[in-house]
Order: C-alpha cells, then structure tokens, then sequence
C-alpha cells in the first residue's frame, strides 16, 4: 500500500512539473545604478524565465553525468543608457542585455545570477536608507 502512494505522488509531481512555464522570453523591468551617478533609472527589457528539465539519480554512480540546468540566455544584444547626472571623470554609458532567445544550460556565474534566491531585477540599492 506504501509503495503504491509513493508512485501516485511521483507521478502526479511530474505531471505538475510539465505544466510550469517553460524557458522563454518574458518581459521585465531592471534597475540600473551606476557609482558617480545619481539616481535608480528603470528600464524595460526581455530577460529569460522558466523552468528547465532536472536530473540527479537517486543512486551515485561514479562516472554518470549529473544535468542540472536553468533558464539562461541563448541569443541576445546589449543596449545603451546613458545616466543624466554623474560626476566628473565617470562614463555615464551602461549596458544591459536584452534577451532574444533562451535556452536551457549550465549557469555562467561570470554572467548571470546563480544564486537561489536573488534581488528582484527591479532591486535598487540607492534607495535603500543606510544608518551609520
């Protein structure tokens, strides 16, 4: 009787899995901040979003190849925005990536976000009071 919940719960948790967005594109508003720069200037963007296929074994085999993916960029361009109010000396020009497709893939730490749980894009560090 155990046995058979067991198996009724794993497949229904599959059959959920399968009804989650998968990786795409998806419109988002990001934040950009610039050191010697004033203010926290929203920008609309694509970014990539969604869940992507999981594989871990329950029993270790030495030379079986672990698959855990996420939802990262496969094409995309960078776009310009120049901050209005900085200090003299700073290059008011940033870049920000606008997805153009997304696809499922090791995560590049030197690039993206790998973290579980992360700052939400739109996240603004300068308005954040701090109290010395």
């Amino acid at each position: 009787c155990c046995c058979f919940q067991i198996s009724i719960t794993v497949k229904m948790s599959i059959a959920a899995a399968f009804q989650l967005p998968g990786c795409q594109t998806v419109n988002q508003t990001i934040s950009l901040e610039k050191r010697g720069c004033s203010g926290c200037h929203r920008v609309e963007t694509t970014i990539c979003s969604g869940y992507c296929t999981t594989r871990d074994l329950n029993m270790k085999v030495v030379y079986n190849k672990v698959s855990q993916h996420v939802c990262t960029y496969g094409d995309l361009y960078y776009k310009r925005f120049e901050f209005p109010d900085c200090l003299p000396g700073v290059d008011p020009v940033v870049t920000y990536p606008v997805a153009l497709s997304c696809r499922c893939g090791g995560c590049a730490m030197a690039t993206s976000d790998c973290t579980f749980e992360s700052l939400q894009p739109d996240f603004c560090m300068k308005e954040i009071p701090f109290y010395y």
